[in-house]
Order: structure tokens, then sequence, then C-alpha cells
């Protein structure tokens, strides 16, 4: 390493480590901050993100230019895409966010001991939370503000890709905090691109509590291998539709369109549609039909192909990929014992559906497919916090420890008990 290399490195940890001290300090201010100067500094921000509009508009045509020229995928060039719209349903989400219940204080257990003791168990914060993301420039809106209504401090770390964009973001986020007299530091990040900057946060024991990656395997792989700090996951989307023999066939041709057409970037997008054997002639072609008419490329198996010859053979690898695009593996199972073990087996435990006028398979798909979202008779894309009324979310966790599923404010607590005494000492 050269002696220059080496000063940049030095560099970029000082400010990495003043960050997280300033951090810690905001945590501490934010845990006893009132709940209603909190939302006042969410709704100072939404309303900063409405003013300066058009202007993270600009500065988002720099990173889609810079992206374009870099020959990033359609399906990440749409997660980067902001448009007045996507800028309005950010200052909305921070809105909602602001309108839901304070997730600190609440008592959620409560025991009165024989000798009097009364003991309590209460939510808190978790601290200082640590985010690396990669494209997606409305995180740093959704992320920053899920921190703060819960009283954690942010340290944000997005995507080169986005930060002209996310810059402008954060710049309103910490206008609403500077309104509402909380400290600018509650929500930051690293002035610098450079991938050191994730190195040192995941060495950051002292001042981060949690890490969350957000982005692609490759991304969340380093940080569960690398991070010293705990991380809260969020693996693969590699979610599925299966399309049980019950099915009503209209509701089944929608869905499944739905499913993976509506936005096929997303981590709730169905990548693999599985089919009863018993309806394959009623419903399979009419279904795959729908989704060719809307520009998916099918890939299938044997018994696929036979029925719609303009599939591509699927191989081993189709049905452990997470395409992100509007490519599509179909197979056909027998029964939901075949579709229920083909899901446990590639699935990344985030999202599964079923759709079936059977109550009572719907119950047993319900209950014995492994993932944080099961839905019946509905699209995978509801796989979002603001679709479960959160407001907004800051990923999908598919670990089993801590939270499971869409990560908003509330999941982002932890608990301490308080034991009110009178006197009592233990014999």
């Amino acid at each position: 390493m050269s002696a220059e290399a080496a000063l940049d490195k030095n560099a970029i940890r000082a400010e990495m480590l003043a960050m997280g001290r300033a951090a810690r300090d905001a945590a501490a201010q934010l845990a006893r901050s009132p709940h209603a100067r909190r939302n006042e500094a969410l709704v100072a921000a939404a309303k900063a993100i409405r003013a300066q509009a058009a202007q993270i508009i600009d500065e988002n045509a720099k990173d889609m230019a810079a992206a374009e020229k870099k020959g990033l995928s359609a399906a990440l060039l749409d997660r980067l895409l902001l448009t007045p719209e996507r800028v309005e349903a950010m200052a909305k989400g921070l809105e909602q966010i602001a309108e839901q219940p304070d997730p600190l204080g609440q008592v959620i257990e409560t025991r009165e001991r024989p000798n009097g003791l009364v003991i309590e168990k209460v939510t808190v914060p978790l601290g200082v939370i640590g985010i690396i993301y990669e494209s997606r420039p409305n995180v740093t809106a959704d992320a920053g503000a899920l921190c703060l209504k819960a009283g954690n401090a942010a340290i944000l770390r997005g995507g080169s890709e986005s930060f002209h964009s996310s810059g402008a973001i954060l710049a309103c986020l910490q206008a609403g905090l500077k309104a509402a007299g909380l400290p600018e530091a509650a929500i930051q990040r690293p002035g610098t691109t450079d991938r050191e900057a994730v190195g040192v946060m995941l060495t950051m024991t002292d001042f981060i509590d949690v890490i969350i990656p957000r982005g692609g395997k490759g991304l969340t792989s380093r940080v569960m291998n690398e991070s010293k700090v705990p991380v809260l996951a969020h693996l693969d989307g590699l979610c599925h539709t299966y399309i049980h023999e019950a099915a009503d066939l209209d509701m089944a041709r929608k869905i499944a369109v739905n499913a993976k057409l509506r936005r096929t970037g997303i981590c709730g997008a169905t990548e693999t549609l599985l089919v009863d054997r018993a309806i394959a002639d009623t419903h399979l072609k009419p279904i795959l039909e729908d989704l060719v008419a809307g520009g998916c490329e099918l890939r299938g198996d044997p018994e696929v192909l036979l029925r719609m010859p303009s599939a591509k053979p699927a191989t081993p690898e189709d049905w452990d990929t997470e395409y992100l695009a509007p490519i599509l593996s179909v197979k056909l199972v027998e029964g939901i014992e075949e579709a229920i073990a083909h899901i446990n087996r590639h699935g990344s435990h985030h999202t599964e559906a079923i759709v079936t006028a059977d109550k009572a398979a719907a119950e047993r798909f319900m209950e014995e497919v492994d993932a944080g979202i099961v839905l019946h008779n509905a699209s995978t894309q509801y796989a979002d916090g603001g679709e479960f009324g959160m407001g907004a979310e800051i990923g999908i966790s598919t670990g089993k420890l801590h939270a499971r599923g869409p990560v908003g404010a509330q999941q982002l607590t932890s608990t301490k008990y308080r034991v009110l005494g009178s006197g009592q000492t233990r014999p």
C-alpha cells in the first residue's frame, strides 16, 4: 500500500469514528426526546422534501447519467430513478411514520411477584443503527425516518450510484431535525463513496449497535461475513406464487401478472411460478399468455415447454435465481406438498403466495412455508412496510432473530426491564 493510500484510509477511519461519537451522543438525546418532537422533525423533513423536490430530481439526474454511462441494468436504473411521484411518496411516507404510535416506552409485559416486586418489560431504542444500501435513494428517507421515530441515531452509507440523490434527501432530513431542535448528527452519512467506509463501519462496535444491509447478495454476504457488529439481515427476494388446483382462473391470472410485472426490480417480485399439474390444461396457458403479453420471458420445465413452446428450457440454476427482471421460471407440481417442498428448498424465506379457494389448503401453505411473509390470494408485491401500514420499512428481514418480515419503527426497538420495589431485600 502506498503512503498516499494509507493516509486516505486513515482519514476515512478518522471521519467514521468521529461520526460514530457524534451519533452516540445524538442517540442519547433522541432516547429522552418527547415523541411529539420526533414527529415534528419528521413532518418538517417532509415539508423540506416537497420544497426541494426540483433540486432532488436535478441531483438524481446526475446519478442517472453516471449510472447509464456505467451500464447499470434496467432493474437497477429503475431503483435509482426519482420522479415527482416518487419524491412525493417519500414525503408522504415520512408523514405516515409520524402518524404511527410511539414505539418507545410501551409496557409489553408486567409481572407482580409474591414479594411485592412489580417487573415491567418496556420498549427502548436500539441506539445507533448503521444502514448500508445500494442504489435506491428513497432508502435514505425511509431509513433515516424510521430510525428517528424509534429514537435511534442512524449512520447511512448509500451506494455510490445514488450519492447525489441521497445527499439532497439527507439535507432535508437534517433540516427537519434542526427545525425540531434535535441534533443533526442523529442522521449522518460518510462524505466519501470509498468502500473503505463500509469496512470501518463493520468494526465500529463501540459506536454502532446494529448493522442493517439492504441490497444484493454480494453486499449482504460481505456484511454478514465481515461485520463485528450484530447484523439484521435482508437476503434475496426469491419469491414464489403457487397456483393451487382450487384457484379461480381470473384471480390467478391477475395475481400472477401483478406479482411478476408490476415492478420487476423489487425484492417482492415473484421469480418462480408453480402451477398444480391438475389444472395445467385449464389454467397454465392463459396465465402464461398474459405474462408474455406483458413482456415477460418464460423459462419452463419440460411439461411447461410442451404447453408453451415459446418458453425457454429452465436450467437447475433458474430455480435459485432472483432475476429482478421480466424473466420468470415456471414449474408444474403434483399438489401442495410438492409446492411447499420446492419453496422451502429454493426460496429465500422472504415472501411466498398461494392462490386458492380452498381455505384448508391455504392454511396448510401458510403454516408450513418457511418465510417472513406468506400471502393467500394476494400478490407478492405487497411485501412492503408501507402496505403493512408501517409508513415505510428499512427492509424485509429474512432471519429469525429479533425481527422477521418488514422492519419498521417498532422493529427498531429493544427492551429493558424496570423493577419497582418498596424496600425489598433478597433473603
